[in-house]
């Protein structure tokens, strides 16, 4: 028994450089795959959109002012007269009070024109603006329009018998105002437009500085006392 374990001993001796020796009732181990993965696909890409070109759009020039002959509206309703110039194409149309009062035109038929700012005959385009200068229809018209109130030049201008409205709008808007009744009666200024300027503080001439202007007035109807 000794000798056979002796030789079996050598025997695994002499053949350990080839083979391992392990005992009858070990496990062989699992083989282990030596294959590689397959390669990923390369990813693919869509190209981007191109956003489509658009020639630019042509620009036309504006197409001009039709022209038209202004006729002569003096003497007629500020209704008719604008109903008038309407047709002939004129729509940028305007009016004032020919008397310098400064009141609005409320109801166009009340009233009549005494002056145009285009001349009757001139041919002129039809996006001109037509300016008409017209009074009631129970007052005369003036034989010519006095030039508005300036203080442009920094002094106070002579406001006789222009309307305290017609001189509050002369007037810088932050310049504090007072209208008096001239007359002994003491009657409050409401409607500024019915009331003419008699006399007034700062004199005329005087260099304005921002101080409180001072008006006293009676009505158009009445003569300053």
């Amino acid at each position: 028994m000794r000798t056979r374990i002796i030789t079996t001993s050598v025997l695994c001796l002499m053949l350990s450089g080839v083979v391992a020796c392990q005992p009858a009732d070990d496990a062989k181990a699992p083989a282990t795959s030596t294959k590689s993965a397959a390669p990923a696909a390369p990813a693919t890409t869509s190209p981007e959109p191109v956003a489509p070109t658009t020639a630019a759009p042509a620009t036309s020039k504006p197409a001009k002012a039709a022209k038209a002959t202004v006729p002569n509206f003096v003497g007629m309703g500020l209704q008719s007269a604008q109903d008038a110039a309407q047709e002939l194409g004129f729509y940028g149309l305007t009016s004032h009070d020919a008397l310098g009062r400064d009141r609005m035109q409320a109801f166009d038929r009340n009233w009549k024109v005494c002056n145009q700012s285009l001349p009757a005959g001139a041919a002129t385009a039809t996006d001109t603006v037509l300016d008409f200068g017209a009074v009631k229809l129970e007052e005369a018209c003036p034989a010519k329009e006095g030039a508005a109130p300036s203080t442009a030049d920094g002094k106070m201008p002579d406001f006789t018998g222009k309307s305290v409205k017609a001189a509050r709008g002369a007037l810088d808007s932050s310049t504090s105002i007072t209208a008096t009744d001239a007359t002994a009666d003491g009657r409050m200024v409401l409607m500024e437009s019915n009331w003419q300027v008699c006399g007034q503080t700062p004199s005329p001439g005087a260099v304005l500085n921002g101080q409180p202007v001072e008006f006293m007035a009676v009505k158009f109807t009445e003569e300053c006392p």
